[in-house]
């Protein structure tokens, strides 16, 4: 298992980070990501504490940032119309547009992931944490969900709907992809706050993290 101090964009490993990635100081204090695969919720254990981190997999060799250090764009081209239905009322008005990130990977996009996959299998009760949204701001909402026969009822996260938990389980060695949806162009903040209790009963965390959207 991997140290999540190991190559992050923080005070103290600044250097390493540079030398893996190929950045200059000036870029890796605002770095932005978007096109490829990049794991934006991962978690990761030291041991001793959770943490949330950004996983760009779309460079050789792959590097961690912290999430402070980027942001993660939702191009133009993610421009999407709003479909009929009341399982899609979560995005907002059918025919508006919003902003998606899709589910499937598409090469001109931002393509982000979840990921347990640092997490050790037996580290955790249910070899689960849980990561919750705990706040967004921002010109719109995020809903964050799976394709589906009512895609409305697979949600992970709703900024916009107070009846949600707006939590989402990571299991130890998962690697998922949902939806990512902007309903508004604009800069947006997400805090996302990761927890869970060790087998021996010791709960861990939550450990917040925030996160810069750029979208439009």
């Amino acid at each position: 298992m991997r140290a999540f101090t190991r190559s992050l964009t923080l005070a103290g490993t600044v250097a390493a980070t540079l030398a893996v990635g190929g950045l200059t100081a000036a870029h890796a204090a605002g770095t932005t990501l978007s096109t490829g695969h990049v794991d934006v919720l991962d978690v990761e254990y030291d041991g001793t504490g959770l943490g949330l981190h950004v996983h760009d997999e779309s460079v050789t060799p792959d590097v961690e940032y912290a999430p402070a250090d980027v942001v993660l764009r939702a191009l133009p081209a993610a421009a999407y119309t709003v479909p009929t239905g009341t399982c899609y009322s979560h995005l907002g008005t059918a025919g508006t547009t919003v902003y998606r990130l899709p589910q499937t990977q598409n090469a001109d996009l931002l393509w982000p992931g979840i990921s347990g996959e640092h997490l050790t299998a037996g580290a955790f009760q249910n070899d689960k944490v849980q990561v919750k949204l705990t706040s967004l701001s921002g010109p719109g909402r995020l809903t964050v969900y799976k394709n589906g026969l009512c895609p409305r009822s697979n949600r992970s996260y709703d900024s916009g709907d107070a009846t949600l938990p707006n939590t989402r389980d990571i299991a130890a060695g998962e690697h998922d992809h949902a939806n990512w949806v902007f309903t508004k162009a604009g800069s947006y903040t997400a805090t996302f706050a990761v927890s869970g209790t060790l087998t021996n009963g010791t709960p861990v965390g939550p450990t917040s993290a925030t996160y810069t959207f750029q979208v439009g």
